[in-house]
């Protein structure tokens, strides 16, 4: 039981740091997005 509990826990956390990589990436996209755009406006 307690190597079941283990697995799990691993698998979470290797979940939640792919998604947290996955949503930074997302974000600097968009960052560079908004400056591609405020430059094409100046």
């Amino acid at each position: 039981m307690r190597h079941i509990t283990l697995i799990a826990a691993a698998l979470f956390a290797l979940a939640t740091l792919s998604a947290c990589n996955t949503v930074r990436g997302i974000g600097q996209d968009i960052r560079k997005g908004g400056e591609a755009l405020e430059k094409a406006a100046k």
